[in-house]
């Protein structure tokens, strides 16, 4: 082999070299302009408006959230509480006037039902007449009492029950 012959195998290796050289210089500055683009943006979403950094921020408000997580969940118990005294309150009543006696001139006897949500309760039953008036109190458990119920009982009971809530 002569020189001849072997340097165009080094002009060729170097060429090859400088493309490589070339192509790598073109990926840095393209690399390079998108870090820059990249930074730009990083820093405008860095500093909002009034100049506070995105993390200090996004720490108030990650103190903010636990802290209304904690009250919702302080708010929570209390109204399970509040729930089950409504659940028991009174919130159903109906009342009915009625005529006990023929000889008395108006509507002066009543029923009264009240009742929670669960039907528990009571009835209060007044009977007018010329001479006298009597209160009778009977319990309602699921809308039934233990004790016998008048018509007049039965039928303010049902009202109640199935009723608009007070």
């Amino acid at each position: 082999m002569t020189l001849e012959g072997i340097t165009p195998f080094y002009w060729w290796s170097i060429g090859i070299l400088a493309l490589l050289i070339l192509i790598t210089i073109i990926v840095v500055i393209a690399q390079y302009r998108r870090v820059k683009r990249f930074e730009a943006a990083y820093i405008s979403l860095q500093t909002f408006m009034n100049g506070q950094q995105m993390d200090l921020v996004l720490k108030d408000y990650d103190h903010k959230v636990t802290e209304l997580e904690q009250t919702i969940e302080s708010c929570k118990q209390r109204l399970n509480l509040i729930e089950l005294k409504l659940k028991a309150s009174v919130d159903r009543a109906e009342l009915l006037r009625f005529r006990a006696f023929e000889d008395v001139g108006s509507d002066l006897s009543f029923a009264l039902a009240l009742l929670n949500q669960e039907g528990n309760g009571v009835v209060l039953s007044s009977i007018h007449n010329r001479e006298e008036a009597r209160i009778y109190a009977k319990p309602v458990i699921r809308g039934q009492s233990d004790y016998s119920l008048s018509d007049e009982e039965k039928k303010v009971i049902s009202k109640a029950i199935i009723g608009e809530k007070i």
